[in-house]
């Protein structure tokens, strides 16, 4: 349903930018073709139709989107609802600041060469 809501979208909006090219914003565009007063359809005519047709797929675009949100399914991952008994997300972006660091004082050992084991040495 969604995957039909969503072409049904994308074919109004590629009906809207045809109309939207269609237009000229001086008065020509479409209407400049139909300058002959015996025309069928008038300019005034022609402009009515191409700007109703704007307004009706803008408002069609915007409601379809409106019913596209509405009837996707809740997801797992959707923070807006959280799953009830499902633990509680810890924050990973924050570093453990818990853990001490070495002190300055002490001094590392190199790491022994070879399988040999390490022994303390005999006093």
């Amino acid at each position: 349903m969604i995957t039909l809501i969503t072409v049904l979208i994308v074919i109004a909006a590629i009906a809207l930018i045809l109309i939207v090219l269609v237009q000229n914003s001086k008065g020509g565009g479409l209407a400049s073709g139909f300058s002959s007063s015996n025309a069928v359809m008038g300019v005034r005519k022609t402009t009515d139709f191409v700007e109703k047709a704007t307004w009706g797929l803008a408002v069609f675009i915007m409601v379809m989107s409106i019913v596209c949100v509405m009837i996707k399914p809740k997801t797992a991952g959707d923070a807006s609802a959280p799953i009830i008994g499902a633990p509680t997300p810890t924050n990973t972006a924050v570093p453990d600041m818990s853990t001490t660091l070495p002190s300055p004082n002490t001094t590392t050992l190199p790491a022994p060469a070879g399988d040999q084991p390490t022994t303390p040495p005999a006093k």
